[in-house]
């Protein structure tokens, strides 16, 4: 069995209401969330959900 690991680069901005993140090898892959937290999980499902379409 093969296991991929692919890393991508995940850019973090504060906002004034909370972060957005996008990832900019996969267009239209991008998430909000109020808190550092939620945003790095948002992100990472957005990846997952991206990438299963």
């Amino acid at each position: 069995m093969k296991i991929l690991i692919t890393r991508y680069l995940i850019v973090i901005e504060e906002t004034q209401t909370g972060y957005s993140a996008y990832v900019p090898d996969l267009p239209g892959c991008i998430s909000a969330g109020a808190t550092r937290e939620e945003i790095e999980n948002n992100i990472q499902e957005a990846i997952f959900f991206h990438l299963e379409v």
